[in-house]
């Protein structure tokens, strides 16, 4: 999800600040080391790619003790005090929340996010250095949506291991909730790589 660039820092506030006014807000924003900003909307072909992964890994955890949130479940990283909003976030087993709200998630296992020209560097620098805090995290996937690219880093011992795929024949397997989506179908009805005339 993009988040809008200040021309100035906004104020300091606290975590408990931040999310008694975020719950009231008409609007989503992310917490950055101390300070609040608001996010920005979303290109269709963002919300349609978004849509088709959330969509996908809902289906195929169709009677697994699995579960999968677009876009408005708010995440925490507790090690760092980051909240954001993954564009799809995925787990198998028992969902930690903050607290009683039961609307910020401690412990995905993978995170999906879409990237734009505003946040790319963002998405795979300082915002992925916060995720790498979570201790649950398995899985960080990036998605093009200017092209078909997809980047699968996955957790092991020593570190982060990076596959890229760009190919829409290719498969993006998922073992840490036990699955694999198609490129063909993360990027379904999206134009012009689903054989669709591109937006005007």
């Amino acid at each position: 999800m993009a988040t809008a660039v200040a021309t100035e820092l906004p104020p300091l506030v606290t975590p408990e600040q931040y999310l008694a006014t975020e719950r009231a807000a008409n609007f989503k924003s992310e917490y950055v080391n101390g300070r609040v900003y608001a996010m920005s909307g979303a290109s269709d072909p963002h919300n349609l790619i978004t849509l088709n992964t959330a969509a996908g890994l809902h289906a195929r955890f169709r009677s697994r003790p699995c579960r999968v949130w677009q876009a408005d479940m708010r995440v925490q990283v507790t090690a760092t005090g980051l909240y954001t909003y993954p564009d799809v976030a995925a787990l198998c087993g028992q969902p930690e929340f903050a607290d009683a709200h039961v609307d910020t998630l401690l412990n995905p296992s993978v995170i999906v996010e879409v990237l734009s020209r505003s946040t790319e560097a963002y998405d795979r620098g300082e915002k992925f250095s916060h995720y790498r805090r979570l201790p649950s995290l398995r899985e960080y996937v990036l998605v093009a949506q200017d092209r078909v690219r997809v980047e699968h880093r996955v957790r092991h011992d020593l570190g982060w291991l990076l596959t890229e795929l760009d190919d829409l024949d290719a498969t993006l397997d998922l073992p840490a909730v036990g699955c694999a989506i198609p490129l063909r179908e993360i990027y379904d009805r999206v134009a012009p790589f689903a054989g669709e005339p591109p937006a005007r």
